[in-house]
């Protein structure tokens, strides 16, 4: 390749995939590899982009199915997760602000949509004017969670396969409050006072589903949505 550009991102993509290979050796389950952000915009890159991953990830013998390819959230990022996945490949949608993306995302068979609980939250402390934030404010309900009991009704209400992970947990009563989706990025600081929490034992290690699909009723999803 002549450009340098080109040839940084080419080695940087290597790298992913060397490390991504390692990585599925070392641990269970899947592992998630992030595409560049700047392809955001940029629907047939990042399908390329992705194809290259996975050729990188076949010469270490790493099947698909152990794969996922985390993708920003934007129109082009949803349309790529759209033909990806309908060629087999797992994608994980990130950047997830507001319920259309979770939608969009779960429509387009996304394996896993990710939300940002605490993010949401620092932005509606100082912003207004966002009607879904503003509607959750006015119930007395915290943005970011507020979100994803609402896109965890309409994934399950559907029959959607998609996955849904919370991200940015700030602390244990997030953890609390979001027991029942699939997924939870939590910081080690707070897995460690929970564990270090004096209570109960049975209270300590009891499972308490807060995300149902009785919270239903709290919603009607116009045609629009």
């Amino acid at each position: 390749m002549e450009k340098p550009g080109d040839r940084m991102s080419c080695y940087l993509t290597k790298a992913l995939g060397n490390v991504g290979a390692e990585l599925a050796l070392q641990v269970p389950g899947r592992v998630s590899t992030e595409i560049d952000a700047r392809l955001a915009y940029d629907t047939q890159g990042i399908v390329q982009r992705v194809h290259e991953l996975l050729q990188i990830y076949n010469e270490h013998d790493i099947p698909s199915e152990r794969l996922l390819f985390k993708i920003p959230a934007t129109w082009q990022g949803i349309e790529a997760s759209r033909l990806l996945e309908s060629e087999g490949t797992q994608t994980h949608l990130t950047f997830v602000y507001s319920f259309a993306q979770a939608a969009a995302a779960a429509q387009a068979g996304a394996s896993v949509v990710q939300i940002f609980v605490g993010r949401i939250r620092d932005w509606a402390k100082n912003h207004s004017g966002d009607p879904e934030i503003d509607e959750a404010l006015k119930k007395g309900e915290d943005a970011g969670l507020a979100l994803v009991k609402k896109a965890y009704v309409y994934i399950h209400k559907n029959g959607y396969k998609t996955k849904l992970m919370a991200a940015a947990v700030r602390n244990k009563q997030d953890v609390f409050s979001l027991l029942g989706i699939d997924y939870i990025i939590a910081p080690l600081k707070i897995l460690q006072s929970l564990d270090e929490s004096v209570t109960d034992s049975d209270e300590k290690y009891g499972y308490v589903q807060r995300l149902t699909l009785s919270l239903d009723k709290m919603y009607n999803f116009s045609q629009e949505e």
